[in-house]
């Protein structure tokens, strides 16, 4: 029956296409037609699932996850989001949402607080971290995932909330009133010295340029003279609050970014608007691999005006611009619109997601297509892989030891149990860990495990796999096991060798549970290399109209 109704069908779009009447209109409607058969094949198949399939299935988990395979297809940054998510998607995009203010995870197998927010419904409520979920409300939360007893939290402003934790020994039971929490994009700033002022960003989320500019004037107010501006870790956010950023150093009138896609709405060019906060302050900007889409914008802006020095790392090297589209029942899409490009011309993008492999994947662009941009200056930029700093700064790196440590929770619990025994602690720049206290951690230690794999046992390990295959295995058998107890690693020793290290985590897990989110960034500023690096720079103008001349040696 279906091929009868389908033949007659087939021979007159045959004969019209071959006589061209229809070609430009099949042309132009192909694609529409392609679209609505698909939809009708899915709907179909969706239908005939539920009817026919052996088990129940969830119609509405089965389409999610169909919806959510189609977009990996495009890009890691358009995405479905249906009606239930749009608080967390409204939270990303304007920091803003209903609640008692308090991160919350999962470590050691508990839901607990892993950050009350100072000045919200947690923090004054008594809430402390490392507070195990009991209750919240009726629910009994002890088993459920982390995401079910955030929703469980969050609510329309000025209602209650009962919370219910378990803190070491005891059971602690108090009543919230959720509030409009709005997070800063700037968790601290302050002054490094008594000239250089550190502005931490965070977040492009709804007043980010706000934060930025409220944090200048407080610290021109201090008297700074030079400035260390800190997108390190930033994910990026609303393109406009780049842009106002940007304007607080750059003249008005100038070019921060340009938009340019498929659509002639999306393509559009931002200039600052406004006369700058302060056109001459020296900056450096922190970057790494971290700094991504909006937090490019600032940092290559900033670069390709020679108005900044970049210290750091290449940054992430996202260039694509998302629209969020509304769809039925709530639900939207965020789908990629356009690539942005930065004064200098160049697009930051780093891979290529038209284009993937027989297996599926995207690749980078190789260096042999990158192209070259000047700045301002006549320095010579490349496109297509993120920003590059002026002066490069390596990655810290830690030893196994600490990384177990941190990873068993050993260090997490010991800050837990130290706050219960001690109300308050110097300033975050004054705190330590000095020898007792240390002596004290290594006690708590007693009894647990903290096992781990050195490098070196590692990559002996891997030869021992690899040369068991070989037939002259068992010659090199016996100076293989010498020289694994050669390099079997003491964690006794371990604990003396990387003391410093430890101590540092130590110091700033217990300097949370004081100063909370504001107390972390200003403890790591005490030993962070890009610190150390930006002080540097700014302490030598000299160095610093080298670094953004054409003649700098990139």
């Amino acid at each position: 029956m279906k091929l009868t109704h389908r033949k007659p069908l087939l021979l007159i779009l045959a004969v019209l296409l071959s006589a061209g009447t229809l070609f430009s209109f099949v042309n132009k409607n192909d694609k529409l037609f392609a679209i609505a058969k698909n939809l009708d094949i899915f709907a179909s198949l969706v239908r005939e699932l539920d009817s026919y399939y052996v088990d129940e299935i969830d119609p509405d988990q089965l389409v999610a996850v169909g919806i959510n395979a189609m977009l990996e297809e495009l890009d890691p940054y358009t995405e479905f989001i249906p009606e239930e998510d749009s608080d967390d998607f409204r939270l990303l995009t304007t920091g803003e949402y209903g609640g008692v203010g308090a991160l919350i995870g999962n470590r050691t197998g508990k839901n607990m607080v892993l950050m009350p927010y100072r000045g919200f419904p947690a923090q004054a409520g008594g809430l402390r971290i490392g507070d195990e979920f009991i209750m919240v409300d009726t629910v009994d939360v002890s088993n459920l995932q982390t995401s079910d007893i955030s929703r469980l939290l969050k609510g329309p402003a000025n209602t209650s909330v009962f919370v219910q934790v378990k803190r070491g020994d005891d059971t602690i039971s108090v009543n919230l009133t959720r509030k409009k929490i709005v997070i800063s994009n700037v968790p601290y700033y302050g002054k490094i010295d008594d000239q250089t002022g550190y502005i931490k960003l965070t977040d492009f989320t709804t007043n980010a340029a706000a934060d930025v500019r409220k944090a200048l004037i407080d610290l021109k107010s201090q008297g700074i003279t030079r400035l260390v501006l800190d997108v390190r870790d930033n994910p990026g956010g609303i393109l406009k609050e780049a842009v106002e950023i940007v304007n607080l150093f750059i003249p008005k009138g100038k070019e921060v970014v340009r938009t340019i896609g498929k659509l002639e709405n999306v393509n559009a060019v931002y200039k600052t608007t406004k006369s700058p906060l302060d056109k001459d302050i020296p900056i450096v900007v922190l970057i790494n691999e971290r700094s991504a889409s909006a937090a490019e914008i600032v940092a290559g802006a900033l670069q390709d005006y020679d108005r900044a020095v970049l210290v750091g790392r290449k940054t992430f090297g996202k260039g694509l611009v998302q629209t969020t589209v509304p769809l039925s029942y709530n639900s939207q899409v965020k789908v990629t619109t356009a690539k942005y490009y930065i004064p200098s011309g160049r697009c930051i993008q780093a891979i290529d997601y038209s284009k993937r492999d027989e297996n599926g994947n995207s690749s980078s662009v190789p260096d042999s297509l990158r192209n070259e941009f000047k700045t301002k200056n006549g320095r010579v930029v490349l496109d297509g892989a993120g920003i590059e700093p002026d002066r490069q700064v390596g990655t810290k790196s830690f030893a196994p030891i600490t990384y177990s440590l941190v990873a068993r929770n050993h260090v997490f619990e010991f800050g837990n149990e130290f706050f219960r025994k001690n109300e308050a602690i110097p300033s975050p720049r004054e705190f330590n860990v000095d020898e007792a206290l240390y002596n004290e951690f290594l006690a708590f230690l007693e009894g647990k495990e903290y096992d781990y794999t050195t490098y070196v046992e590692k990559t002996l390990d891997d030869l021992v796999k690899y040369a068991e295959k070989e037939p002259y295995f068992e010659d090199i058998q016996g100076t293989i096991e010498d020289l694994k107890k050669k390099v079997s690693h003491n964690k006794e020793q371990d604990l003396i060798t990387f003391k410093a290290e430890i101590q540092e985590a130590l110091r700033e897990e217990i300097i949370s549970r004081y100063y909370y989110q504001e107390g972390v960034v200003e403890a790591s500023l005490k030993n962070d290399e890009g610190i150390i690096s930006a002080l540097e720079i700014l302490g030598n103008q000299q160095q610093m109209n080298l670094i953004l001349t054409a003649s700098a040696k990139k």
